[in-house]
């Protein structure tokens, strides 16, 4: 087994063989932690294992994850390992990240609450057109991550970082927001809960809030932002915003 794991790692050749090993350990303790998190906050409110939309919300999701991980520890571990940065620097982004805390917290309990209660009874294809996107969603995360590997979790400019113009980026200056947004508005109808939208909606003001404190630190920070912001006219929907 370790000789399958060295050998993953013979391309990663930027960075020193242990890095990349710490890299490969910290993904796999995300991966599943936040399997174990996300499904314990599904099912326990729910108070029952038959629960077949959590279930397949689970494997839409982290199925495709564990490929993502794979792709960029083979790929582009800096990628990965910039992901882990957490700790944000901005007042308002960490308002922010405090406020979404809540509502990921409170959208991803109120669906199990639904099922044992029974307040939604939300027809099946509703829910897997709620999968659907919720794929989708995710692959055009991965489509973002792909194109911009200084897509990080925080706001913050690193040395050598470029702004991106390619791909999603040419159409409007924050593609992932995008995806982000169809992501938490699909969970709820994929996880079978009309009630857990009202916390998700909070998504797209926090957003919004994000969104206004990160290009004024990109546009003081990183070079080429502004005619970026020039060239590419709308945040987050064309002709709208």
């Amino acid at each position: 087994m370790y000789q399958h794991i060295c050998c993953f790692f013979i391309p990663c050749a930027r960075i020193p063989f242990m890095c990349a090993m710490e890299i490969a350990l910290k993904g796999m303790l995300a991966y599943f932690g936040g399997l174990l998190i996300i499904g314990a906050m599904l099912f326990v409110p729910a108070g029952t294992l038959d629960y077949w939309q959590a279930w397949a919300y689970l494997a839409v999701l982290f199925i495709p994850m564990a490929f993502v991980l794979v792709y960029f520890l083979a790929a582009d571990p800096d990628f990965l390992e910039r992901r882990f940065h957490m700790k944000e620097k901005e007042k308002e982004q960490q308002l922010v990240v405090k406020l979404s805390s809540l509502v990921m917290l409170a959208g991803f309990l109120l669906p199990g609450l639904d099922i044992r209660f029974g307040w939604s009874n939300m027809p099946p294809e509703v829910c897997v057109l709620g999968l659907v996107l919720v794929f989708l969603s995710y692959f055009g995360i991965f489509w973002v991550f792909h194109e911009n590997s200084w897509a990080g979790r925080t706001v913050r400019v690193e040395k050598g970082q470029k702004a991106i113009s390619t791909g999603p980026y040419a159409v409007v200056r924050h593609p992932m927001y995008v995806a982000v947004v169809v992501f938490t508005l699909a969970t709820p109808l994929a996880l079978g809960s009309y009630v857990a939208l009202v916390p998700y909606l909070l998504v797209v003001p926090l957003l919004a809030m994000r969104i206004k404190n990160e290009e004024e630190v990109l546009g003081r920070e990183l070079e080429g932002y502004d005619e970026y912001c020039a060239k590419v006219k709308y945040r987050l929907m064309p002709g709208i915003w």
